[in-house]
């Protein structure tokens, strides 16, 4: 068996395997069940399928098939992302603010503690995590149900435990996907933590079966590595600066572990691991964190985010927005 070095960074994995194991996680609400083939998501794998809302709070019960190209339209920050099919037939995701997603909020608030942040935001990630532009798989899609056994994924059934507490509340009363049940949770954490309100659009399909193992990033990469890895999600190297500030929870060695600010980014231009010891200095982030301040284009971003925090709120924001809705499928207006 080969051997393998577990991370347990939200952004990062140095873990692989050459099987797909099955996960043996239970839980109360309802998960789809698996297919032998590929994921069922409609009539193709290409295609998605959308619901649309009614302005009374409802649903309409016109129903339509788009294909899955969408574009992202950056506006204010409290408008939703605007998805465009290829045949230019505009839907929007289930806007934040319903009683759909304050139901979905309120009883992740009773399960969500800052001790347990840092794991539900690393669930966001490695479910969010596995899109590429050029494949059509991967995304905020609930899949990481069935991957909690690979070795990259160690320690998240406790956290994925947490949102199913919620999750079998909110299904009582209305069905909620694990993939927008995710989502949410990851913003609810950042914003319990001190990091700013994350709206989160609704209307994601889950997946029926594992995501292609070896999507998420390196630990062991260099910056030019990581650029090329986000590039291929659809991410820029801001964006990598930005949700890489994410590693301020947890036990890395960046600042208060339950505080969601931008003291990873200060820490980062100290560079404390060079004046360590060497088991010391294994103690302060990962070789992909050292690595971004070594980089003259996220070093930019970085010292950016150290000297104005509300900046890197406003840009992890947006980042996260993308991360969860890039590769998503949708039951949509």
């Amino acid at each position: 068996m080969a051997s393998t070095t577990i991370c347990h960074s939200l952004l990062c994995s140095t873990a692989s395997s050459t099987s797909t194991p099955t996960s043996n996680f239970q839980c109360k609400s309802k998960i789809p069940a698996k297919s032998s083939s590929t994921v069922n998501l409609g009539p193709s794998s290409s295609s998605a399928y959308h619901l649309v809302p009614s302005t009374n709070g409802g649903y309409a019960g016109d129903q339509f098939w788009c294909r899955r190209g969408l574009v992202f339209v950056a506006t204010l920050p409290f408008l939703l992302p605007l998805y465009e099919s290829l045949d230019d037939s505009a839907v929007k995701a289930a806007e934040p603010g319903t009683s759909e997603f304050q139901l979905i909020k309120d009883e992740l608030r009773k399960v969500v503690s800052k001790s347990r942040a840092a794991g539900v935001l690393r669930l966001v990630f490695h479910d969010a995590g596995t899109f590429e532009t050029n494949k059509d798989s991967g995304g905020m899609n609930g899949s990481i149900i069935y991957e909690l056994d690979r070795p990259e994924n160690a320690g998240l059934k406790k956290s994925l435990k947490v949102v199913e507490k919620a999750k079998s509340q909110v299904d009582a009363i209305l069905p909620v996907s694990w993939a927008d049940m995710i989502a949410v949770a990851g913003a609810e954490a950042v914003l319990l933590c001190g990091g700013p309100s994350i709206p989160v659009s609704l209307g994601r399909l889950d997946s029926s079966e594992p995501d292609p193992e070896g999507k998420l990033p390196q630990e062991s990469l260099d910056a030019s590595g990581l650029k090329q890895c986000f590039q291929r999600k659809g991410l820029s190297t801001q964006d990598l600066v930005a949700l890489s500030g994410a590693h301020t929870l947890g036990s890395k060695g960046f600042g208060d572990p339950t505080v969601f600010d931008n003291s990873y980014f200060k820490i980062l231009l100290d560079k404390p691991w060079r004046m360590s010891s060497a088991g010391m200095s294994s103690m302060i982030g990962l070789p992909s964190d050292r690595a971004l301040v070594e980089d003259d284009e996220c070093l930019r971003w970085i010292t950016q985010y150290a000297n104005n925090q509300n900046l890197f709120f406003e840009d992890f924001r947006k980042a996260y927005t993308k991360l969860v809705n890039f590769g998503a499928r949708w039951r949509s207006l």
